[in-house]
């Protein structure tokens, strides 16, 4: 086999040469591009999750991008190799759609995941007692501070705003803020966002500010001949001021508006900030557990008929899909003034200045209401005189007797003073007054006071009970011919105004 062998066929050292040196150079390249990929990058400036500067970051989603930022945005980038890319995927199939976070939320207190429950309120909801409302467990409290006149177009504050921000958050209930707009330019919603932003600033405002339009398709409001586009417009550019003024903006509409992009154009508005739908189910949350709304929403007011204790009146009652772990501070460090409450809240009186007196008696009270905040301060009767100040449209009347104020129903009083009471026997050795035997159960119509003897003017009367609405009690004996009934009352033997009651008969069942 060796006879076989030729040295001329060996490879001559250049060629051993050219080996080598491809070999080298393919080993050099194979370390060079693993270097590149386990420790260049981190000084070439190419993209990496973890290079983000987290303190450009905040909670509301929102990144800001300057000069000096060390974020490279996904629009800055060449993405054609990122295999995550949109341009690189395989697939057009989009996933439900779901929200993760707002854009707009202020980071002035921690928002957290709970399900609360609240109310809105404004100066219709009278003379609230806000003690009374923490006790029954309410959460926040959305307050009405002003508005926009609807044809005037001037910025008015809520009566009852000031009192009721400080009042609710004395009491521990966190509260956010509403601003019933009509703007027809943008310049007028930003010139409302800052008017209530200025308003707000005192107070602790944890919740967020809200943007509230209505009555807009009225023939009489300013914003009748706007579009939705263009209303749409103007929330946003109040709800973008908000945001500016360290608030969480949040856009209030009904279902009705918002479906569809009704009234408005919900998807946009719904993209940057929290909405805040009303709709009323026949049977309210919680047995209802949400909204019968197809759009995405944060709050939902589910009924304008609730009770509440500490309100008299009704109330809108909101569950929100977020609360917070803390309350947030007031903007401005310059304590407020400290605010009495307007007991007139709610009422619209016309000013009069008339003599008045009671047509048989009256009550006059602290508050035009018969609610359990009403006291009765003293009783008017027929021939005494006090001044008439106002007249409300809902019954009440505001009058000054002795220096004070007090209020009254209107029905009960009267400008002609010649009327008098019928006069009343005077007692001798017991009630004079005939009365004819009876035996039915009587019940006040409103309230009704219950004396020791039938009379009102007679100093010897004297005021043993007040029966209230609702009460029962046996009358044993009537007088027409000046209005007395005898009742028997928690085993006493007693005198009202037979005017002051009814006759009472037990429901039919069915």
């Amino acid at each position: 086999m060796q006879d076989d062998f030729n040295w001329d066929d060996r490879p001559s050292k250049l060629q051993y040469t050219l080996v080598v040196a491809v070999i080298i150079i393919l080993l050099l390249a194979i370390f060079a591009g693993l270097y590149y990929i386990i420790i260049g990058s981190k000084d070439t400036g190419v993209y990496e999750p973890n290079a983000i500067n987290t303190e450009a970051s905040t909670e509301t989603g929102i990144i800001e991008n300057t000069e000096n930022s060390d974020i490279i945005t996904e629009s800055s980038m060449d993405t054609t190799e990122d295999p995550q890319s949109a341009q690189n995927q395989t697939t057009a199939e989009l996933g439900a759609e779901t929200e993760i976070t707002k854009i707009l939320i202020s980071d002035s207190a921690k928002e957290t995941a709970d399900i609360t429950v609240g109310i809105d309120v404004s100066k219709y909801q009278g003379l609230i007692d806000w003690e009374k409302v923490a006790a029954s467990g309410i959460d926040f409290a959305m307050i009405r501070v002003g508005y926009r006149t609807m044809e005037s177009g001037i910025i008015t504050e809520d009566d009852s705003a000031k009192y009721n921000l400080q009042e609710a958050t004395a009491h521990g209930i966190k509260v956010g803020a509403y601003f019933f707009s009509t703007a027809v330019t943008e310049a007028e919603a930003i010139e409302e966002a800052q008017w209530t932003a200025e308003f707000i600033s005192q107070y602790k405002i944890t919740y967020p500010v809200a943007f509230n339009c209505e009555g807009f398709e009225n023939t009489k409001s300013r914003q009748y001949n706007l579009t939705k586009e263009e209303r749409t417009t103007l929330a946003k550019a109040f709800l973008n001021q908000i945001y500016e003024s360290g608030y969480t903006p949040m856009f209030y509409a009904s279902k009705g508006e918002m479906e569809g992009d009704s009234k408005w154009v919900t998807s946009e508005l719904e993209k940057s900030y929290k909405v805040w739908v009303a709709w009323y189910p026949a049977v309210a949350y919680p047995a209802t557990e949400k909204a019968d709304y197809s759009g995405s929403y944060d709050m939902w007011q589910y009924t304008n008929n609730g009770t509440v204790a500490g309100i008299d009146n009704p109330v809108d009652v909101n569950v929100a899909h977020f609360g917070y772990a803390n309350e947030a501070d007031a903007k401005n460090e310059t304590t407020p003034e400290q605010i009495e409450a307007n007991v007139e809240a709610g009422y619209t009186f016309t000013e009069v200045n008339e003599v008045i007196t009671a047509k048989e008696a009256t009550n006059l009270r602290d508050i035009p209401s018969k609610g359990a905040n009403s006291t009765v301060m003293l009783t008017l009767y027929n021939g005494q005189t006090a001044t008439r100040t106002g007249i409300s449209t809902s019954g009440w009347s505001r009058v000054v007797y002795n220096g004070e104020t007090y209020y009254a129903v209107s029905n009960l009083l009267t400008t002609d003073l010649t009327v008098k009471t019928p006069a009343t026997p005077e007692p001798d050795d017991g009630i004079k007054t005939e009365f004819t035997a009876c035996d039915e159960m009587v019940s006040p119509k409103i309230e009704v006071n219950l004396r020791s003897i039938p009379s009102v003017t007679d100093p010897n009367s004297v005021v043993v009970a007040t029966a209230k609405y609702g009460e029962t009690f046996k009358r044993t004996g009537i007088n027409t011919d000046h209005g007395w009934s005898r009742v028997e009352y928690n085993g006493q033997t007693l005198y009202c105004v037979s005017s002051y009651v009814w006759v009472y008969e037990e429901p039919v069942g069915e």
